[in-house]
């Protein structure tokens, strides 16, 4: 127990450290400055402002211009750090293993056989951890944290109905997404805006699952009827767009969800449907799985190409990608080529084999591997460990109280978890897109964050 607690620094007591470190101490330099702007009277609304910019264009515009919109974030997080009195800051667990991913990143960067390429990726996770931090900062309030999660919902529901659309009324493919000689060959995969369905997938797994907990937080029959109707547009968009990663995470979080559902209600539950109630959401789930593989035939077809090995062109080429993926490890083992795309394009032509070119490595965790080497990966790793263990304790205490918004939180490690199943076959979220929902459910977490009791070491 107590390895476990040293390991997720659940009971680390921050403030010893914020007392002792000269970093911190930058912390509210400019709160003098600050009582007297009369613009710093609303930071928080301008903080949430620059963030609602971000979810509400990011599906519309170009990549470069969300670029933009996250340097406007950055500049102002650093604003209101410098200007927040010190008291008021809340670090956490989270945040200290974000700044070690950040800076095991940079020393990556640093020793990059491609300096220029890996800078350049360097600068992109330097601007998603800033929002990370920013989305952190203005989440401890919960209006605002309801009201950015719901702006994104509102967004996804115009991107999903374009999918529908697209569906219902046929839409080009954009490239070779299924593999020609299948059953699916035929088969429609939406990418609404996004221009890609297997980025469309990863996109709407998040609004899938927060719109299911958007019905326990949202009031009225009007709220929730709303909610629901996102969860439908989403769901059935996410499918069309037969993105078997997709498919992956949406399994796996709305499972998770399901089961912390379980737990939620258990608390009012009488003993006998307490043990019943999980052996019941597990099957109810499965049956429903089950059901769709057996009796929807383009859902069967996509499934059993999971199972085809090398005898499925898209199977055929991660397979290959990832041999090469997992040599250009071996050849720089400890801290990778650097962070980013560019340096991956630079350097992975040297391993790739034989007419299969690849962006990436096709897996989250080969691609940090790649990246920033084991070290990276560790860190990452470790990064998952604790925010999953803040969320789980954060979420007993919201149980306790029957706080809504403990479904909020419910929703965010749930879509980590699909997110995170995705992206073991995929890595759709390395773009700004996806990337920017990554970071910002990490961030939800890390908001109802509550600093361990104070303990006496005498």
């Amino acid at each position: 127990m107590r390895l476990w607690q040293n390991v997720t620094l659940s009971e680390l007591q921050l403030d010893r450290w914020h007392y002792g470190s000269y970093l911190y101490r930058l912390v509210g330099m400019l709160n003098a400055w600050r009582q007297g702007s009369c613009l710093m009277q609303w930071a928080d609304l301008i903080g949430i402002e620059l963030v609602s910019l971000v979810l509400a264009l990011a599906p519309f515009v170009p990549n470069s211009s969300i670029g933009l919109l996250l340097i406007a974030g950055g500049g102002f997080w650093v604003l209101l750090t410098l200007s927040d009195p010190p008291q008021g800051r809340t670090f956490t667990p989270i945040h200290l293993l974000v700044l070690l991913y950040w800076a095991i990143a940079t020393i990556a960067m640093a020793l990059s056989p491609v300096k220029a390429a890996a800078f350049t990726g360097w600068v992109k996770l330097t601007l998603y951890l800033l929002l990370f931090a920013l989305v952190a900062r203005l989440f401890q309030s919960p209006r605002l944290r309801s009201w950015s999660i719901g702006l994104y919902l509102h967004v996804a529901l115009i991107v999903s109905v374009y999918g529908l659309r697209q569906w219902f009324f046929g839409a080009d493919a954009l490239a070779t997404w299924t593999d020609p000689t299948s059953a699916s060959a035929n088969t429609t995969r939406v990418y609404s805006y996004l221009g890609n369905p297997n980025l469309l997938a990863g996109y709407l797994l998040p609004a899938v699952i927060f719109s299911l907990a958007a019905i326990g937080v949202w009031r009225g029959p009007m709220g929730k009827a709303l909610a629901l109707t996102i969860f439908i547009c989403t769901s059935l968009c996410l499918v069309f767009t037969f993105s078997r990663g997709g498919w992956i995470g949406f399994a796996v979080a709305i499972t998770a969800l399901g089961l912390f559902l379980v737990y939620w209600f258990s608390i009012k539950m009488p003993p006998v449907w307490r043990k019943l109630s999980l052996p019941i959401a597990l099957g109810t789930l499965a049956g429903l799985f089950i059901f769709a593989v057996l009796f929807v035939a383009p859902v069967r077809d996509r499934v059993l190409s999971i199972f085809a090995g090398r005898n499925d062109s898209s199977n055929n080429f991660r397979l290959n990608v990832w041999a090469a993926a997992i040599d250009m490890i071996k050849a720089r083992p400890f801290l990778g080529i650097g962070p980013g795309n560019d340096a991956f394009n630079k350097i992975y032509p040297r391993f790739q084999r034989p007419r299969y070119t690849a962006l990436s490595a096709y897996s989250v965790l080969l691609e940090i591997a790649v990246e920033m080497g084991l070290i990276g990966l560790t860190a990452f790793l470790w990064l998952l460990v604790v925010t999953f263990n803040q969320g789980w304790i954060q979420l007993q205490r919201l149980r306790q109280l029957g706080s809504r918004q403990g479904f909020w939180l419910m929703g965010a490690i749930a879509t980590m978890l699909g997110i995170m199943a995705h992206g073991a076959v995929d890595t759709i979220w390395y773009r700004p897109q996806v990337n920017i929902l990554w970071w910002l459910t990490v961030a939800t977490i890390a908001s109802y964050y509550l600093p361990p009791p104070q303990t006496d070491d005498n």
